[in-house]
């Protein structure tokens, strides 16, 4: 098998492991053989040792196109920070806690479940946060229920005996994904800790989690694997809106983001028919992580400000929408950000053993 690479490279999967190099790799298949497009982003070959920075970066189908390869994101945060900046490529969340943790990489985006493992469990530290639109560093994860629902009218009767949250047993739910944030642990956390939902199985095992959300809802909930109609938080919400689920859990913003405006889907509800319920809690936003035992606090300056800059261009933002879908990041730290998310998630049965 080969390895084809920017400007016509060519290298065998032995030689690319022996020599260590980072190459980002997607696989397309073609007739009877897999052949791997590849952008080629060397590890560690900092032209200056002393004033390089190693981005730990989760590899993606969608590298296959150009515009979402991250040594876009390389070479503009060299600019901005006059560091010479190379990527480091891993297959998961797992890896780039790993990476930063040894050493091997200075920073790594990830999303808010790993980010706290990382700071709970191994001690890294926020170094920057993605900003949404409406400028917040969070968002909150709610239920997403029809108007004509009698959850809806329990939340809306000004009647304080009358429990929306209670009357979700027994309900057809739908979920964004298994163990996303906002479609999974913090609702589940919040129904658990609350008393609403009682843990089936084993307390210290992940997959009672699912046995759980079946519990309490329905056993036709929607639990979708990535890809599928029903699965992010546009699908979860169109599973509410086709009739297959009773609750969408996903997100305060999801009506706003696919079902306003000219681009609203041909799936939507009139806006009206929708019902947001209260808040189960907040989701951090996708931070940057770094080990403070290994970058001194003028390299966290330093890398923290050329973050920040990233969206102050034209050039920036359409980097930062192309990899990390925000329109800029700004500083934070651990505990502002990941603090409330740890009280958040941690009543989901067997959590930290997973992430562990």
């Amino acid at each position: 098998m080969l390895l084809f690479g920017k400007g016509m490279k060519v290298a065998t999967v032995t030689d690319w492991a022996v020599k260590n190099k980072a190459i980002l790799m997607v696989g397309v298949l073609l007739c009877a053989g897999t052949i791997y497009m590849v952008f080629d982003v060397n590890y560690k070959e900092c032209d200056d040792q002393e004033n390089c920075l190693i981005v730990a970066f989760e590899v993606q189908d969608t590298y296959l196109i150009w515009d979402k390869n991250p040594q876009h994101l390389a070479d503009k945060l060299s600019t901005l920070t006059g560091m010479d900046v190379e990527i480091y490529p891993v297959t998961d969340s797992g890896a780039a806690i790993e990476a930063v943790r040894l050493g091997n990489a200075d920073i790594a985006f990830m999303d808010g479940a790993a980010a706290w493992l990382a700071w709970e469990v191994y001690g890294l530290d926020v170094l920057a946060a993605e900003e949404k639109a409406d400028g917040r560093v969070y968002y909150n994860a709610t239920a997403w229920v029809k108007a004509d629902s009698d959850m809806a009218e329990a939340y809306l009767d000004d009647d304080d005996t009358t429990d929306p949250f209670a009357l979700m047993e027994g309900k057809i739910s739908c979920h964004t994904g298994w163990l996303k944030s906002a479609g999974m642990l913090i609702p589940m956390g919040y129904l658990i800790g609350n008393g609403y939902a009682e843990v089936v199985g084993d307390e210290n095992e992940i997959e009672s989690l699912r046995d759980t959300v079946y519990g309490f809802f329905s056993d036709d909930s929607s639990i979708p694997e990535g890809g599928t109609p029903y699965s992010s938080y546009k699908g979860a919400l169109r599973c509410l809106s086709d009739g297959k689920g009773d609750v969408a859990l996903a997100k305060d913003s999801v009506v706003n983001s696919y079902c306003t405006g000219e681009d609203r889907y041909d799936w939507c509800l009139d806006i009206d028919e929708y019902v947001m319920l209260p808040a189960f809690g907040q989701a951090p936003s996708h931070p940057a992580m770094y080990n403070s035992e290994v970058m001194d606090e003028e390299t966290v300056i330093i890398v923290q400000e050329g973050l920040a800059k990233l969206g102050d261009d034209d050039e920036g933002r359409e980097i930062l929408n192309d990899l990390l879908n925000t329109d800029g990041m700004v500083v934070a730290n651990s505990e502002d950000h990941l603090g409330t998310y740890a009280a958040a998630i941690s009543n989901v049965p067997g959590i930290q053993a997973y992430f562990e």
